[in-house]
């Protein structure tokens, strides 16, 4: 069941009628946990079972970590002791399962593979068959973090719910479960507590974010991801204004995927009364890699922060532990997303660049006049053009996370002429356009994104919810109608 499928509209349709149907808050919940269940099982009904199992165990593992000590105790200090050192070892159990979990869908084969690198053909035998034989749930990398959010924080003195259906209707919730936002425990459990039917602006805005996600996703980033494909598709036929044209357009197509993703996902749960977290904010303007991050997956972004970067040790301990501190959270980072090398590069190549800024921050810190130099229209644009083409060409390491195929990119991105009949191949007969109108294309999609960002953070300006109502069918006709005709899974769906 895709999102923009006309079965996800209908059963979205269903899943409101019946939903809002009923006024008691425990049946509404119920239809939510039956809604996301039918859901997932349109998917992968196989794995039903595990998520359910994982969620129960979080629950009761949440409540034992919560479990207040007794006070009555002769030696309390004694007593605190242990029940310190108990929930210490709680929450130690509930992070390894979810960690295990990952380990054993994702990454098996990626470890036995490394390992039969060095000589041990049995192993990359096994990584095959396992690579071949087990394919990894949807929404796991997901859903397992929202686990060890919930069980941290209660750990850090969060109050852990008593109401399974709660923490069910969660933890399913159908909008989020394949590729977030991820979303923490208490602000959802908050706005389930006092549940309302929305407002009629809130409907206008949550059919104009699926409006917008179907135009971000099939009108413009299934195309991008046509042009991409057929050129990395023939690295060693392309010339090197090909693959740069590629690189730009994965780069675009990427964030207006997974953005496009993530504005369906949060206009179908506002109208359900539900606000999901922001995950995006104009990330290609940011001007340096730190602002990047607080624009790009901003939900992970802040996973990264609570639970890993400030755990570390943050930015308390010195430049040198800081700088350590980036590396490891963006390595994690990229392992996160997939288990191969790429990933893992592109992790460290993120880390590297957050070391950089930091260590020029620190300098710029010291000197009134290069500050002030960095505030000025060149030196914004020139950090811009650093930061961005830092992000695009890293973005290689995510379409092609075989460090040989990544690889043979880098090595024909200059003075590299197309193969003669590659042009007539992909341009002409694959894209039925040549290279010139293409980029004129690509421009105007970038321009457009300027456009929206000057009028939203620049002019401060939104549009009237009675010019979206009318925008809506426009934008969902145009997509429908100019949709490839084969929709690709969302890429996110991969990670």
């Amino acid at each position: 069941m895709s999102l923009l499928s006309i079965t996800y509209g209908l059963f979205l349709l269903s899943t409101l009628g019946l939903f809002w149907a009923v006024e008691q808050r425990s049946l509404r919940l119920w239809i939510l946990v039956i809604a996301s269940l039918v859901f997932y099982s349109s998917l992968q009904i196989q794995y039903v079972p595990l998520l359910l199992v994982i969620t129960l165990l979080t629950f009761y593992l949440g409540q034992a970590i919560a479990t207040p000590m007794d006070w009555r105790a002769r030696d309390w200090e004694s007593a605190e002791q242990d029940w310190s050192q108990r929930k210490l070892w709680l929450l130690i159990v509930g992070i390894s399962l979810n960690v295990l979990l990952l380990l054993g869908f994702k990454y098996v084969p990626f470890l036995l593979e490394s390992i039969g690198g060095f000589g041990w053909a049995e192993t990359q035998e096994s990584a095959d068959w396992i690579r071949d034989q087990v394919i990894a749930p949807l929404g796991i990398s997901f859903f397992s973090f929202e686990c060890i959010a919930y069980l941290v924080d209660v750990y850090r003195g969060a109050p852990a719910t008593h109401s399974l259906l709660k923490f069910f209707s969660y933890k399913l919730f159908f909008p989020k479960l394949i590729s977030g936002p991820i979303t923490r425990f208490h602000p959802f459990a908050a706005q389930i507590q006092t549940l309302q039917p929305p407002a009629s602006s809130q409907v206008v805005e949550g059919l104009w974010l699926i409006a917008c996600g179907a135009v971000k996703k099939l009108l413009l980033a299934d195309h991008l991801g046509t042009v991409v494909n057929l050129i990395f598709g023939n690295v060693e036929r392309a010339g090197s204004g090909d693959l740069w044209l590629a690189t730009l357009a994965y780069g675009l197509q990427l964030y207006l995927d997974f953005s496009g993703y993530v504005d369906v996902a949060r206009g179908g749960a506002m109208l359900l009364g539900i606000e999901l977290p922001q995950n995006f904010d104009f990330p290609y303007f940011a001007a340096n890699i730190a602002d990047f991050w607080r624009r790009w997956h901003i939900t992970l972004g802040d996973w990264l922060r609570n639970y890993l970067y400030f755990p570390l040790g943050g930015s308390r301990q010195g430049l040198v532990r800081t700088c350590c501190n980036l590396m490891i959270v963006m390595l994690i980072a990229g392992i996160w997303h997939g288990a191969a090398w790429g990933f893992l590069v592109w992790g460290g190549l993120h880390g590297c660049a957050l070391v950089i800024h930091r260590l020029m921050v620190a300098i710029t810190d010291r000197s009134p006049s290069l500050q002030q130099w960095w505030q000025t229209p060149l030196g914004i644009l020139l950090a811009w053009l650093f930061t961005q083409s830092m992000v695009f060409t890293s973005w290689v390491f995510f379409r092609l996370p075989n460090l040989r195929d990544s690889g043979l990119v880098f090595q024909r991105w200059f003075g590299q002429v197309a193969d003669i009949q590659f042009a007539q191949k992909v341009y002409v007969e694959g894209l039925q356009i040549d290279r010139l109108h293409l980029v004129g294309l690509i421009g105007m999609v970038m321009l457009g994104m300027g456009i929206a960002y000057g009028m939203n953070r620049g002019l401060k300006l939104q549009l009237a919810w009675t010019i979206k109502i009318w925008l809506v069918p426009i934008c969902l006709f145009a997509a429908w109608l100019l949709a490839p005709n084969e929709t690709p899974p969302y890429i996110y769906f991969d990670f």
